[in-house]
């Protein structure tokens, strides 16, 4: 089972665009981008039968740059689940404008396929889910799939990326896919390409030599956060506390080898430890159970056993304050099933901000939740004059993934660094907002 979270489909979308006059010469440089928020309809019921659960990604990251010779305009998704980059191709050279912004290759001079017999595509493509093949023309075929059920599938190529302004140019290997498929036709046809973030030899960050790179969300519309490639040595910055990436170098059939793994030693509500046994935390013989941090997944999911732990302890502290929502056929997004009746005069007067905390304990880190980011608004669905608002800690036992995903909604206001020169992930709790007007690039 592949563990990467491909965004094909987003309610909210946060798109960072790299400005045409920043200077990127090398991997020492920092490069600091914004992001902005764009918001997408979707069908939010929660009565969606689980063996079909599409899996939603309602904020993702994408990065506007060019590719090729003379540049085409490309927006590619952002993922720190998945490895080898990709754009949507189109092999039939066509002389109108192309509003999608799907790559042609046959009008860049400077694209190069990857023959089925380079050490590349032999050697370099050993993570992927489905080994790479040779297709009829002798050339490197990948096939990629993801935990939504979609899929991508073309050829190997090198080709030259522009990022910043016209003279830094780099040659990435990436794949050049002339199928794409999933779940929504229509929000199929929007992607354009992804940029895959993990610690692969073949993703973007591997292949430009960045050491590091960070993020940090607000979860505000008026400055949604930044991403930072390269160090973040700086004297105003909280000190961040250190996890340890896990590496295991047996292939394992439940384990991602390249995904950003860290070891989960407990979960804390208002402090209090949960009696979880150390062992379903830990990777199993087959590799199920790692934990992952994700920027490409929104909520966080836990298997079944400690879910229902943290699922109890959250209702019984929050017995006699909140309301349960008891409709028994309910499930929102297919894997959330504690929800509440919450009126609007108790939001005004401050509910959200007394909740129980959850905190997530590290080996050497943690991660506190505290207030809103522990309730999400189900839109569209009332009940008299009461909002429904869901527990936002999901089963992974009901999405059938063998794994823990801290996802990014649970990463507000948190320095997220990748530290993969000395394999680890830094964390600090910071108001993105004000770190960005330090950087130059807040309001």
């Amino acid at each position: 089972m592949h563990l990467t979270f491909h965004p094909l489909i987003s309610l909210l979308v946060l798109i960072l665009f790299i400005r045409t006059n920043q200077c990127f010469s090398s991997s020492s440089q920092t490069l600091v981008l914004p992001l902005k928020t764009r918001i997408t309809p979707t069908d939010n019921s929660g009565h969606r039968p689980t063996d079909k659960l599409h899996f939603h990604h309602n904020v993702t990251l994408t990065v506007t740059l060019t590719v090729g010779t003379p540049p085409q305009n490309i927006t590619l998704v952002i993922d720190t689940g998945s490895e080898l980059s990709w754009l949507r191709c189109n092999r039939t050279s066509n002389p109108n404008p192309n509003p999608l912004n799907i790559f042609d290759p046959t009008l860049s001079s400077s694209y190069s396929p990857i023959p089925c017999s380079s050490p590349t595509c032999r050697t370099r493509t050993r993570d992927f889910l489905i080994p790479a093949s040779c297709d009829s023309d002798k050339l490197c075929h990948a096939t990629l799939s993801y935990a939504d059920a979609s899929s991508s599938e073309g050829n190997l190529a090198a080709e030259i990326f522009h990022i910043g302004n016209s003279t830094n140019n780099s040659t990435l290997v990436f794949g050049c896919m002339g199928s794409v498929s999933g779940s929504d036709p229509e929000e199929d046809s929007k992607t354009t390409g992804l940029l895959g973030m993990n610690r692969g030899s073949l993703s973007f960050i591997s292949q430009m030599g960045f050491p590091k790179f960070s993020y940090c969300i607000s979860g505000t519309d008026d400055f949604p956060g930044f991403l930072l490639l390269g160090d973040s040595n700086f004297t105003w910055l909280t000190p961040l506390n250190y996890t340890p990436l896990i590496r295991i170098s047996t292939p394992l059939p439940y384990f991602d080898r390249v995904a950003y793994t860290v070891q989960l030693t407990g979960i804390k509500v208002s402090g209090k430890l949960l009696p979880i046994p150390k062992s379903v935390l830990v990777p199993d013989h087959t590799g199920a159970g790692q934990t992952m941090v994700d920027s490409g997944t929104q909520f966080t999911f836990l298997l079944g056993p400690v879910y229902t732990a943290l699922r109890t302890e959250f209702l019984n502290q929050t017995n006699g304050t909140l309301t349960v929502y008891e409709e028994p056929d309910f499930v929102f997004q297919g894997t959330m099933d504690l929800c509440y009746l919450i009126s609007p005069v108790r939001i005004r007067t401050g509910i959200l901000h007394r909740l129980p905390s959850v905190s997530l304990v590290f080996e050497g880190a943690e991660i506190s939740v505290t207030g809103q980011p522990l309730l999400y608004r189900v839109p569209h669905l009332t009940v008299g004059n009461d909002s429904v608002y869901c527990f936002t800690f999901g089963n992974s036992d009901l999405m059938g993934m063998e794994a823990y995903v801290i996802g990014h909604h649970h990463q507000q206001n948190m320095w997220i660094e990748f530290d993969l020169e000395r394999s680890r992930i830094g964390l600090a709790p910071v108001q993105c907002d004000v770190s960005g007007q330090r950087l130059g690039i807040g309001s």
